[in-house]
């Protein structure tokens, strides 16, 4: 069965007021980017829209952290403070999901992502995201994993501790409440 991505005008209307009011909130994040046109964007995107949606509905708070010129492309990233709630306690992959004989996680970060229509941060994406505020100070978030480390049975993580950007290693099957990922759309 195909989900239907798309949102109502009413859910539509109700997100981009959620986002602009996002937006004006923590213009640090975005100092020469007009919500205007990016709500200009949104709108003529609804299938866009529609991940932004499933972002914000798992608590992602995601919001305009970049305008791609060359491309006419503005980059959300989800900015909650910590990994996203309604995104926690899942293994990397759909590999590591189907691998992992007891204790399954509800899901797999890569396999959410999909569903979602966003991309897991890479490595650059995340140490950007953290010149514009401290995240994952008390979590982790899953971020997209080198072929070779996936390969191998590994896949990385990023947190933020001690006024420093870690990036560590962790099977790919293995789950903790305090790990989720965040995700990146191009609108």
């Amino acid at each position: 069965m195909k989900i239907k991505k798309e949102l109502s005008s009413e859910e539509q209307n109700q997100l981009i007021e959620t986002l602009k009011d996002r937006f004006e909130k923590h213009k640090n994040r975005h100092k020469s980017i007009s919500w205007v046109h990016v709500e200009e964007k949104l709108r003529s995107n609804p299938e866009k829209l529609w991940s932004l949606n499933q972002m914000e509905n798992t608590a992602g708070e995601p919001d305009v952290v970049d305008y791609d010129q060359a491309a006419n492309e503005y980059v959300f990233y989800d900015c909650s403070a910590e990994s996203p709630e309604g995104r926690r306690s899942i293994c990397f992959d759909p590999e590591a999901l189907e691998a992992r004989k007891k204790f399954k996680p509800k899901d797999s970060a890569m396999g959410m992502a999909t569903a979602m229509g966003v991309e897991l941060l890479n490595e650059t994406q995340y140490r950007a995201l953290q010149k514009l505020g401290n995240f994952d100070q008390k979590t982790s978030s899953w971020i997209e994993t080198p072929e070779e480390i996936r390969k191998l049975g590994g896949s990385l993580f990023a947190d933020f501790r001690f006024n420093t950007v870690f990036i560590y290693h962790n099977g790919a099957e293995s789950y903790y409440a305090g790990r989720g990922f965040r995700g990146s759309l191009r609108v």
